[in-house]
């Protein structure tokens, strides 16, 4: 059954688009790894970081294991984990975008190794060890918003916090963040106190970031409407904006007159075009509008988009 659903997906252009997305991403978030992580031996609290700090004990036994290697392996293991731990839906998006960086660290390698933006003498393709951290932060925050913005991730850590997630009880957030501590504190293998701090340091940015990333992508806008020409709006709405609403009625405190209260979710697009519907139709209504960072349930993109098609065609 799952097999007919991903060959039933794989048949729509939206999924290529998507996967191409991923890649672009993926192609990015290995760009940051491989020139500001690994020169500097920098440990993020990231799967990426775990890799580096396996590859320097691996170098210090004499044994030569690829960070690209690793991070490769690793994944691979935890989606295995997942598939047993978290459940088998937990997506082909995930699993392409956690294979890929491995392989793409060494399309980079081979592009344009990083020893050629070393200064004699330097680990740090910035020059310090800090802008190496807030380079890295910005690059990979840029890509996670991409694969958030698709409903993707990059696997690695998100995997693991999820399965900490769902055993340990830990909210989400909370659990991104014990994972990605943990492995900081493996840096202490091959990397002096100070560069662990940085590392912890880059952690708490990196969620700060992506957290900002993800409440700028998923921010809705939560709008109520009082108006005596609510059945218009609420068409508009419905037909138009193809959302849903929810209408109560309401009696003001001043004039003691009842009418009916309109309630809804919009994007900020659908949102400006109901306010220039409003405005266009000399509608007279008291609008109150506030953000909300997330939205459960059945709020639907897809439905929304097959509606819009129908009704064009």
């Amino acid at each position: 059954m799952a097999q007919s659903s991903v060959l039933s997906m794989a048949r729509t252009w939206k999924f290529w688009k998507e996967m191409l997305t991923i890649t672009v991403a993926m192609f990015i978030a290995a760009a940051a790894v491989y020139y500001f992580l690994m020169p500097s031996k920098l440990v993020i609290g990231s799967i990426s970081g775990l890799s580096i700090v396996l590859s320097g004990i691996f170098a210090n036994m004499g044994i030569v294991v690829k960070v690209s290697t690793i991070v490769l392996i690793i994944n691979a293991i935890l989606l295995v984990l997942a598939y047993f731990l978290i459940g088998s839906e937990f997506g082909v998006k995930t699993a392409y975008s956690a294979l890929v960086l491995g392989p793409m660290i060494d399309i980079w390698e081979k592009i344009c190794p990083y020893e050629r933006l070393l200064e004699e003498g330097t680990t740090s393709v910035m020059g310090d060890h800090w802008f190496d951290l807030l380079a890295f932060v910005l690059i990979l925050s840029a890509s996670q918003a991409l694969l958030f913005r698709i409903n993707a991730s990059t696997g690695g850590l998100d995997i693991l916090a999820k399965i900490v997630n769902k055993y340990l009880h830990f909210d989400i957030g909370m659990s991104v963040t014990i994972a990605g501590v943990i492995i900081c504190c493996t840096a202490f293998f091959i990397n002096p106190f100070r560069l662990v701090v940085i590392g912890l340091i880059g952690t708490w940015i990196n969620g700060l970031v992506v957290d900002y990333f993800t409440m700028s992508l998923n921010k809705r806008k939560r709008v109520c409407i009082i108006s005596e020409d609510y059945e218009n709006i609420r068409n508009y709405i419905v037909h138009t904006i193809v959302r849903g609403c929810s209408l109560y009625e309401v009696t003001g405190g001043y004039t003691g007159k009842k009418t009916m209260e309109i309630q809804s979710l919009l994007t900020n697009e659908e949102f400006a075009a109901l306010m220039k519907y409003i405005r266009e139709n000399d509608i007279k209504a008291f609008i109150t509008a506030g953000n909300v960072s997330e939205v459960y349930g059945i709020w639907s993109e897809h439905k929304k988009q097959r509606h819009l098609k129908k009704k064009s065609e």
